[in-house]
């Protein structure tokens, strides 16, 4: 059985996408949730390797957007230890 850990990160809306990005590097994340300073939750999506090599561009480009509608939201963070 594969063990993970969560992480939550406050940001501001415009350093999520930096931060994800930080965090797609990193290599050991399962999944990624951003929600609002609500705790409402806006975006999930996993980070596999093939959704790293493919898909990363279009959720980037959804984030920015995203990033420009929220002022302060968390990230959290599944990683596999």
């Amino acid at each position: 059985m594969v063990k993970t850990k969560k992480e939550e990160f406050k940001i501001s809306g415009e350093g999520l996408v930096k931060k994800i990005k930080e965090l797609v590097k990193e290599g050991n994340i399962r999944k990624i949730t951003i929600k609002d300073k609500n705790g409402k939750e806006n975006m999930t999506f996993p980070l596999t390797l093939g959704v790293v090599g493919t898909l990363i561009a279009p959720i980037l480009a959804a984030l920015g957007a995203l990033a420009a509608l929220i002022g302060e939201c968390t990230i959290s963070v599944e990683r596999v230890n």
